[in-house]
């Protein structure tokens, strides 16, 4: 990116202000992309330990598959999943509040007698995996929040701080040139009207 700039004073005044606020920003923006990477290791270790969680669970579901064919999945089912939104370094972040569960009356007399426990035992599985797919909105989210700090963060340092500085050094060097060649047009002007006002002079002498 190309920074736009004149050779006066005007254009060096707007210069030397967009860099003081990017120089300024910057240590923000820094701090804002170490928080959320820090945030992004720290939630794909959570979706991690919670899809690993959630295999253990299925492979312990399935050494016990035959008992669980007794079991009838229609008496239970999610009603309704509690979502907070929080701030983590000026991005709204997902966060599971609880998961409501709706679970249809049963005869405990007319039913395998473990039903009340593996009724518990699937909204615990099914917590889990909501969860974890939460955790992985979460994730993408400050993925895509970390990478575009990190595009602001290159831009500044990499492009715009280094090409308002060399704009800057370019103007006031033209302008310094520019005052340079006036001071000495300026004494030639002079030395030319002194030698003038001399010859003058020594004709009205004569």
């Amino acid at each position: 990116m190309a920074i736009k700039f004149q050779y006066n004073k005007t254009s060096l005044h707007q210069q030397e202000r967009n860099l003081k606020s990017r120089v300024r920003m910057l240590p923000t923006i820094k701090s804002k992309e170490s928080a959320l990477r820090m945030e992004v290791k720290r939630t794909k270790g959570e979706v991690e330990a919670l899809e690993q969680q959630l295999e253990e669970s299925l492979a312990n579901f399935g050494s016990t598959e035959a008992l669980w064919g007794e079991f009838d999945t229609s008496l239970i089912r999610v009603g309704d999943v509690h979502l907070r939104m929080h701030n983590i370094a000026g991005i709204r972040i997902p966060e599971l509040e609880q998961v409501d569960f709706e679970v249809a009356p049963f005869s405990l007399m007319n039913n395998p007698t473990w039903l009340m426990e593996g009724t518990q035992i699937l909204k615990e599985m099914v917590t889990v995996g909501i969860r974890a797919e939460v955790g992985r909105l979460k994730l993408d989210v400050l993925e895509h929040a970390r990478r575009k700090t990190t595009q602001k963060v290159n831009l500044f340092e990499k492009v715009q701080i280094p090409g308002y500085q060399d704009a800057i050094r370019k103007i006031k060097r033209y302008l310094e040139d520019e005052e340079a060649l006036s001071k000495a047009s300026q004494k030639i002007m002079r030395s030319n009207l002194e030698e003038r006002d001399k010859k003058r002079k020594e004709e009205f002498q004569l």
